[in-house]
């Protein structure tokens, strides 16, 4: 490298901007968690959740073994999850389900961010649901099996004419009245921002004429983001939008149906938030 070529990257060095570390979209101004936080998380939440899985899961087998409806073993998700709300010390404030007629079957998309996003969902969604949960999910002890037994809609991502047989279900289930919980990004997003949504997210919806409604799980990615297993604990939300029809649908009108749904879900989700500490 000759002398000028030198300066030029030094004087490049010198003006180069720093760009600031991007904040979580819903942080806590002035909130930090230091490694008392993060011990406690590690030695006493984490063990607890864990334990919490295990105990449940054992004690939900013999009833899963009768249990082909899904509804006996929906009520261990249900205790299971209102344990480890009742652990992580993070209350919930929900608005805008007391709008929407819960007697009926609706599909709800659901921001994706977290872990502990389904125990938020089995404690504040106060009927009985099935999640839509993607093949590699089957892998996991125990949490596997119950997804299996439990009447939960399997989708295999990779190869989805593997998933006939459970579309075809999940829409029977639909117009039979049980209203079905969907991640429309596909997992879990890496920095907290809303991802695009797969494509075909919203056939069931479309298929059994049933309305989408939006839900934005707020607070859930600052709480436990992917790859670590420090729970921070936080206040979250559940916002519910108002219910998007589909009657009259079909499969063409799919993409737009998904992009007013992700608009509705982003305008819940980045509204602004007065959770504090």
């Amino acid at each position: 490298m000759n002398s000028s070529s030198s300066v030029e990257v030094e004087r490049d060095a010198e003006v180069a901007p720093v760009v600031a570390a991007r904040r979580s979209p819903h942080e806590i101004p002035g909130k930090t968690y230091g490694w008392s936080n993060r011990l406690r998380s590690y030695f006493i939440l984490d063990p607890l959740v864990w334990l919490y899985t295990l105990v449940m899961g054992v004690l939900a087998l013999p009833g899963g073994l009768f249990d082909r409806s899904g509804r006996r073993l929906h009520w261990f998700s249900r205790a299971w999850s209102w344990l480890i709300m009742k652990t992580i010390l993070s209350p919930v404030k929900v608005t805008g389900l007391d709008k929407i007629d819960t007697s009926k079957p609706h599909v709800y998309a659901v921001n994706h961010a977290s872990a502990l996003d389904i125990p938020v969902l089995y404690v504040y969604l106060p009927f009985q649901f099935r999640i839509v949960f993607k093949k590699e999910l089957l892998s996991y002890p125990i949490v596997g099996w119950q997804l299996k037994r439990s009447g939960q809609v399997c989708i295999d991502q990779q190869k989805p004419t593997n998933s006939i047989a459970a579309i075809r279900s999940a829409v029977k289930s639909l117009k039979a009245g049980m209203p079905l919980v969907i991640y429309p990004e596909g997992g879990r997003t890496p920095d907290g921002e809303i991802k695009p949504f797969l494509p075909g997210a919203f056939f069931l919806a479309i298929k059994a004429q049933v309305d989408i409604v939006p839900v934005a799980l707020v607070g859930t990615y600052e709480l436990l983001p992917m790859n670590t297993y420090h729970i921070k604990c936080r206040p979250l939300e559940m916002r519910v939008g108002e219910p998007i029809s589909t009657a009259g649908l079909t499969m063409r009108d799919m993409e737009a149906v998904s992009a007013k749904v992700k608009k509705a879900m982003e305008d819940l989700y980045y509204a602004p938030t007065a959770l504090s500490t």
